[in-house]
């Protein structure tokens, strides 16, 4: 049967990232820091044979992985794929808000939200179990056309957690145990019965020194 290997990257970091501010489908883009991330993450992938590389829509996730494009070996990878599916989860009324602002102007919700209540969606925004839905249906579509192949796909935090969760069969209400870094490197193996992990949150390229030649 065949298969097809997943490198699952989050975008690098932004200033409402700083914030403890809720992004959610508003487009914010990479803060310095997050550019410097995602040249890291480039770097860090440019010996592995790509074939293609795709990306949610927003900018944060598309700058990040245009950066891993940049250094790609393949041709096929030198050029994005961008997909809506990606996109983080929809976080309603939520979005431009702090967690602080959110807990003192919504308690309840806030509450609901941070106890994983998979049937929860703030106003105008997704539930968790919407959220799992659309990432399940976008990687198995995605996945499904390359079997065979190595791909990359840039995401955010929310489809991080829902790939993790995918691939370790957690509940969607279980505690997060896990990291999910931003420029953070995860590793899966997807065939048509199972998404399985691989590797998870290597983030060696991230230290200073981690590709500095002149250290070698």
């Amino acid at each position: 049967m065949g298969a097809t290997r997943i490198i699952a990257v989050r975008h690098g970091e932004t200033a409402w990232n700083v914030d403890t501010r809720i992004q959610g489908q508003l487009d914010i883009g990479l803060n310095a820091h997050g550019l410097w991330q995602a040249q890291r993450v480039g770097l860090a992938l440019a010996d592995e044979t790509i074939d293609h590389i795709y990306s949610s829509d927003l900018s944060r996730a598309h700058s990040t992985a245009q950066a891993i494009a940049q250094h790609a070996l393949q041709p096929t990878a030198r050029s994005v794929r961008l997909h809506t599916g990606l996109r983080e989860r929809g976080f309603g009324t939520f979005e431009g808000q702090t967690w602080a602002a959110i807990a003192e102007q919504w308690p309840e919700e806030s509450r609901r939200w941070k106890t994983r209540d998979p049937h929860f969606a703030p106003p105008g925004g997704e539930t968790p179990t919407q959220l799992l839905a659309r990432v399940s249906r976008t990687v198995n579509e995605i996945a499904a056309q390359h079997l065979g192949e190595h791909i990359v796909l840039v995401a955010h935090g929310g489809v991080m957690d829902m790939l993790y969760r995918m691939a370790t069969q957690q509940e969607l209400h279980a505690p997060r145990t896990w990291e999910l870094g931003n420029a953070a490197i995860n590793r899966l193996l997807w065939t048509p019965d199972a998404l399985t992990l691989v590797g998870w949150a290597d983030t060696r390229h991230l230290d200073a020194t981690a590709l500095d030649e002149s250290s070698t």
